[in-house]
């Protein structure tokens, strides 16, 4: 899952980014309002989590530009103010959850699923596709009963093509988001036809029908019917 962190304090920074990399989340951050409105117009992200106390802007005047253009990122507000009335005006706004500071890593991560699972999978631990069945929560797959055993980037490889189920997705949309943002500027994609591969080469040694269908010059596609 591809998140943007907008956060100023250097060490809250770190930590956070270090600890959800830990978990298997792409990590993009940014410390200034207009770094972190720049990357959410640019690039597409699963979940934004946003300091409100910016140094050079409010991360609610952001959480309402995402909503004016209809953005699918779900939001994450983190704030020192524990005022009832801020809470509210920030999920008037259009935010999915909210924690206040200081918070422990673990809880975020917890809010983290909880919004991804109401984002992207109507609420369900539990996807299926076909003869797949996927956690997300736990980054577990199995075919008709049997776990597979992936690598965290085929997983998160796996896990976007089924979210994005019948669309056609070019290589650079593939690579950016589960390798991150710097994959905009790469100068070729060829890496991503090994993991591809790799990934065909278990499901199908499991028993799962070829659902990954290559698109020469255009990208992947993955289809259940």
């Amino acid at each position: 899952m591809k998140i943007l962190l907008i956060e100023d304090e250097p060490p809250l920074r770190t930590a956070v980014c270090t600890y959800l990399e830990g978990e298997g989340y792409t990590v993009t951050t940014a410390d200034t309002f207009r770094q972190g409105a720049e990357k959410a117009h640019d690039y597409d992200y699963d979940c934004i989590v946003v300091d409100l106390m910016l140094p050079d802007g409010n991360g609610l005047d952001l959480v309402r530009a995402l909503k004016n253009r209809q953005s699918s990122a779900g939001i994450i507000m983190v704030t020192a103010k524990d005022a009832l009335a801020d809470k509210l005006t920030g999920l008037d706004a259009g935010a999915d959850d909210y924690l206040t500071k200081p918070f422990h890593l673990p809880e975020l991560n917890a809010r983290l699923r909880s919004v991804l699972r109401r984002r992207l999978f109507g609420g369900q631990a539990q996807v299926q596709a076909g003869v797949l069945t996927l956690w997300p929560d736990q980054q577990r797959v199995c075919v008709q009963g049997t776990d597979i055993k992936l690598t965290g980037k085929e997983y998160e490889l796996l896990l976007f093509l089924v979210t994005n189920v019948n669309r056609l997705l070019s290589k650079s949309a593939i690579a950016e988001h589960v390798w991150g943002d710097a994959m905009d500027v790469a100068d070729s994609h060829e890496f991503l036809y090994t993991h591809v591969k790799n990934l065909r080469r278990k499901l199908l040694a499991a028993g799962c029908p070829d659902y990954i269908q290559t698109r020469y010059g255009a990208g992947y596609l993955f289809k259940t019917t």
